[in-house]
């Protein structure tokens, strides 16, 4: 936002420097980038050209005398418009022009003690320039005094003021939002805005028809003017834009320009002849065209909001405007346009389109009190200096809902956020200097909030004004003292991460935006999609519900650069959209390809390796014996023969298992477990014993079965019959082929006995082995391979 000092003294007081102004600002929260002079230039003087005669030895340059009043200096000027009795600016011998400075010197042999200057050399950006101002000097009017400063005679004595503003402080893009803001931090009043107009005796509602088709308007007002006569701004006008680094064009455009820099409310003007008795907002048509003002056909899509006539699109709301209704210098009849549109819609049609001194205000919010008036302040301005008639009535569309808000906040809280005492009358005196009113009930204060300010909301955005305008620097360091309790979530989560190192596997952290499509991939919960409105890239342009999509992309960019064996775990959030509520929960997911490496001992990665990683975290968070692996709703992504779902209690908690060839050719085996639910549980604390000083016993035995039965439901059963004497059972073959049917698999199994208090014989072991065969066999119907 670049502030012009002088447009912002037409309505407050500022009784400071530029430098100060700017250093104030920042004080209370508004940076600023630069302040600098309009014009940066010393050493210039208003002269008259008394004498100019050609130089003897060229053919273009003039040798003139200049009456600068305290002296006549001689001058050689190559400026084909220099001519007796002109009025110019001249740059004295040590003027100082964005150029480099004026020295004395001779050109062809004579002496020249200065400079006559063009506009364009004052330093001023080309796109202000008229032609005139570049291809010849700067003719100033009679009413010019001799020997005064020629840059306040042109009106570009101003100061500004670059602000690098929030994007919550949309207020701020407004002259009289700055002006509350810089009267709040000096203690001084705005003054009002001059809406004075007349009005014919005819009624415009009665000839023109409105119409709003669409939720994103909430306010609209249309107004006629007529008989406009389009002709230069006035000096003072276009100074105030340039200053604020947009390009006059004629009265009628830059009185819209004006006024919405003046109150925060951008405008548009149709040709009312052009466009006829009605106005319609609406939605545009899938692919929809409409020509804008920079005569570039736009293909539009049904998120664009557009105005149109009775037969087309004309004009993109809150961007730019159609060619079909563009004011030209022939224009007589006005129609304005001031309203309030979707912000999001603006932003997503502006993004696409054109980013402009409109659409940033639309996008940051306006004030509904302001829509209004700035038609007011139109017409008075088009009256004013386009002599314009105002007709009678306007047309208006009111679905706005923001009023002013009360929030109550109490000295108590204040002073507990801030962490400060402010003595009541400083709180008082704040929001009066802030024009926010307020009751006060003992402890309590009801401030009452108007439109303009849409930053506050809620009571700690008061407490944030009073503690800025109070003095952030006033704040006294001190200790910070807080009650420390232990809590599970962070723990259950450094435990998790801490096994999944001892384990072997490497964490990494990947970007939680990923792209769009591959967001439902990797489960089979029902969700929407959480989108970034406005994404940097495609590639990163919603945010993840599983971890997988996030390792598969490091995965394939370490396969890219020849790391074939790979073993990889996150730990992060997921996020989701479930029936229009958000949420977001912690996950950890597992990756792995390759040689698996521990120690010593080199594996290549199997559904076993990966599900004895499962396994070894949840026994370690105290989960033992209450998990089950399941072949049942799987995501199509794993491989149907190697994968299952997980459940802890009964409760589906994750998915492990091999990618599926359709995703990648390479063996892959992913595992992932929703880390939220999994620390709500309640998990029995890993017991410790004392190692046995008996010797282990072991027996292998195998069992055949259908290829789709779960090994886990045979080990369980396995468990449950060894009872205490049974310390462990692993899986340490699975075959298929030759003696086995071929819808049959068979599985060995590893068993390890052991009695903590004595030798087990081999009566107790072979009574007990065959207890074990008899339950599997009649729980899980299958057969014990005897070959």
């Amino acid at each position: 936002m670049k502030l012009s000092l002088n447009f912002l003294k037409d309505y407050v007081e500022v009784p400071v420097d530029m430098v100060t102004l700017g250093e104030d600002m920042t004080n209370v929260g508004n940076e600023y980038d630069s302040a600098t002079k309009l014009v940066e230039v010393s050493g210039l003087t208003i002269g008259k050209i008394i004498a100019c005669e050609m130089h003897p030895d060229s053919d273009h340059l003039h040798v003139c005398k200049v009456d600068i009043g305290s002296e006549v200096l001689q001058i050689v000027c190559g400026a084909p418009n220099a001519r007796v009795g002109m009025k110019v600016i001249v740059a004295t011998i040590g003027a100082v022009l964005p150029g480099g400075t004026i020295k004395k010197g001779k050109l062809r042999g004579v002496e020249s003690c200065g400079m006559l200057c063009s506009v364009e050399e004052l330093g001023l950006e080309h796109k202000f320039l008229k032609p005139e101002d570049i291809e010849g000097i700067a003719e100033l009017g009679e009413d010019a005094k001799i020997g005064e400063d020629p840059i306040k005679y042109l009106g570009l004595d101003d100061e500004v003021i670059d602000f690098e503003l929030t994007a919550n402080r949309g207020d701020l893009l407004s002259i009289l939002g700055m002006a509350y803001e810089i009267g709040a931090l000096y203690g001084n009043k705005v003054k009002d805005i001059d809406l004075a107009h007349s009005d014919s005796n005819e009624d415009f509602a009665k000839e023109f028809n409105l119409k709003v088709d669409t939720e994103n308007c909430t306010l609209f007002y249309a107004k006629k003017v007529e008989n406009v006569q389009i002709k230069e701004s006035p000096k003072w006008m276009r100074n105030r834009l340039i200053a604020s680094g947009i390009r006059p064009i004629n009265n009628v455009v830059d009185i819209s320009n004006y006024v919405m820099l003046e109150v925060g409310q951008p405008l548009h003007f149709y040709d009312a002849d052009r466009l006829g008795n009605t106005l319609t907002v609406r939605m545009a048509k899938e692919g929809e065209k409409l020509t804008t003002l920079d005569e570039q056909e736009r293909v539009l899509s049904k998120d664009d909001i557009v105005i149109s006539d009775k037969d087309k699109a004309i004009g993109l709301a809150g961007v730019m405007g159609g060619l079909s209704t563009e004011v030209e210098m022939d224009t007589k009849n006005i129609v304005i346009e001031a309203a309030i549109f979707n912000p999001v819609k603006v932003r997503l049609t502006s993004k696409k389109i054109l980013r402009s001194e409109a659409s940033n205000r639309f996008e940051k919010g306006l004030d509904p009190k302001k829509t209004k008036m700035a038609i007011d302040r139109c017409c008075h301005l088009l009256e004013k200096y386009a002599g314009a008639t105002v007709v009678g009535g306007e047309c208006v569309y009111n679905n706005e809902t923001r009023t002013d808000k009360v929030i109550e906040v109490t000295y108590t809280k204040i002073q507990n956020v801030l962490g400060m005492e402010i003595p009541h009358s400083e709180v008082k005196s704040i929001l009066d200097r802030l024009a926010l009113s307020y009751k006060e009930e003992g402890d309590l204060l009801k401030v009452n909030v108007p439109t303009r300010r849409l930053d506050l909301d809620i009571k700690e955005d008061i407490i944030h004004d009073i503690g800025r305008f109070y003095g952030m620097n006033k704040m006294e360091g001190k200790k910070l003292v807080l009650p420390l309790t232990p809590g599970n979530y962070d723990k259950f989560k450094r435990a998790a991460r801490n096994k999944m190192v001892e384990l072997g596997l490497n964490e990494t952290l990947s970007y939680a935006l990923i792209p769009e499509g591959e967001v439902q991939k990797y489960t089979t919960d029902t969700f929407q999609t959480v989108k970034i409105l406005d994404p940097m890239t495609e590639e990163r342009n919603a945010l993840r519900y599983s971890l997988l999509p996030s390792l598969k992309m490091t995965y394939d960019y370490n396969k890219a650069r020849n790391q074939k064996d790979i073993s990889l775990f996150e730990i992060g959030k997921s996020f989701y959209n479930k029936e229009g509520k958000y949420g977001e929960f912690l996950s950890l997911a597992v990756l792995m390809s390759g040689i698996y490496q521990t120690g010593l001992n080199k594996e290549m990665v199997n559904f076993y390796i990966i599900k004895g990683i499962m396994e070894e975290l949840l026994n370690f968070l105290g989960f033992e014996n209450r998990y089950v692996l399941k072949v049942e709703d799987l995501p199509k992504e794993l491989h149907p023969g190697q994968a299952a779902s997980i459940f802890v209690d009964g409760k589906k908690l994750g998915i492990i298992g091999k990618l599926h060839p359709n995703v990648s050719k390479d063996n892959i085996f992913v595992m992932e477990l929703n880390l939220e639910e999994l620390s709500h549980m309640k998990a029995e604390p890993m017991k410790y014993q004392e190692i046995s000083k008996y010797p282990n016993v072991e027996k292998d035995l195998a069992f055949v079965m259908k290829k789709d039965k779960p090994s886990i439901e045979v080990e369980s059963v396995i468990l449950k019959a060894g009872g205490k004497l049974l310390k462990s059972v692993e899986v340490f073959d699975v075959y298929t082929g030759e003696n086995v049917a071929e819808d049959e698999k068979s599985i060995a199994y590893n068993l390890i006995f052991n009695d903590a208090e004595k030798t087990l014989n081999d009566e107790e072991i072979t009574t007990l082995f065959h207890k074990i065969i008899d339950k599997v066999q009649t729980e899980c119907h299958v057969k014990l391979r005897s070959e």
